[in-house]
């Protein structure tokens, strides 16, 4: 499939603001009121023709946000309508899924909603858009959403970057957590550790050791600092060897890791001895070995 250059968002498929009289109409007792953002061209859908995202790249809803919005929309209608497309006589959102949910949870029988002819892939891009650059997506599912953009668009980190606000190096390090173990991910996505935790935890090197780590935050409620120096006592070399250790090679290992944006260990045997370079998909591949190739 050919390279598809995203980066156009919400914001060619949804009408300019305008601002609007209130509305509210009155439904068994529930007030669907669309606030003074809500933009031209909504139409006010039944809830039960409207179907989930298959694209959806978030996969755990938090409850008490959800009951948070479900409390606003209440009081101040929708600020934001939802955005679907037809599909056989019914709708496949595209843009909304935790407004939809939160309409729900208060019975609505209807929510306002734009509805926009689109392709897949146009509805994958544009799911996967509007949840990454929200800030309350987890960052397991940010990295599920990178993995799928690199994958599904055949698109680079810099790509994703430059189409999501983020610089390189975070893209780079949100993808490094699909490698930690599943029960591991489970605790970032829940919040139970941080980012912090986790990348701490990625910089050791057998998963039994990881998951002594990890085990160790949260049973003692370890700090991320404390996470980094637990993780550097595990890593370091024994007093008996730390001699040997070549503070010339450990500082080219740290430029090779600057260089490529990823792991990268040097590995010396008595004669020779070997550099692993880590990547974390096709895309990812081409990318080290473009700038491999510029470095001739």
């Amino acid at each position: 499939m050919g390279k598809r250059v995203l980066g156009r968002g919400l914001g060619t498929l949804l009408p300019e603001h305008k601002d609007l009289n209130r509305q509210k109409t009155e439904d068994k007792g529930h007030i669907l009121e669309s606030g003074s953002r809500i933009q031209q061209g909504v139409a006010n859908i039944p809830i039960g023709k409207i179907r989930v995202n298959r694209y959806q790249p978030r996969e755990d809803f938090d409850k008490k946000a959800l009951q948070d919005l479900s409390a606003s929309i209440k009081e101040k209608g929708f600020v934001q309508p939802v955005l679907v497309r037809a599909r056989q006589g019914e709708y496949e959102l595209i843009a909304g899924e935790r407004r939809f949910r939160a309409a729900k949870m208060l019975n609505l029988k209807q929510v306002p909603a734009i509805i926009r002819d689109v392709s897949d892939l146009d509805s994958l891009e544009l799911s996967i858009i509007e949840n990454v650059q929200r800030e309350d997506l987890n960052p397991i599912d940010q990295a599920r959403a990178y993995k799928r953009l690199l994958e599904e668009f055949n698109m680079t980190q810099e790509d994703i970057a430059d189409t999501i606000g983020k610089d390189r190096t975070t893209v780079a390090n949100i993808l490094r957590l699909l490698r930690l173990p599943q029960k591991i991910r489970s605790y970032v996505s829940r919040g139970t550790i941080s980012m912090g935790h986790a990348r701490a935890i990625l910089g050791l090197n057998t998963e039994s050791e990881q998951m002594r780590l990890c085990t160790r935050v949260v049973k003692n409620d370890l700090s991320v600092r404390d996470t980094e120096r637990y993780a550097k006592k595990i890593t370091l070399p024994s007093k008996k060897k730390i001699k040997d250790v070549d503070p010339n090679l450990m500082s080219i290992e740290q430029g090779l890791k600057d260089l490529f944006g990823t792991k990268v260990r040097i590995l010396k045997a008595k004669k020779g001895g070997k550099i692993e370079i880590e990547f974390y998909s096709d895309n990812d591949l081409q990318r080290i070995l473009t700038l491999l190739k510029s470095k001739r």
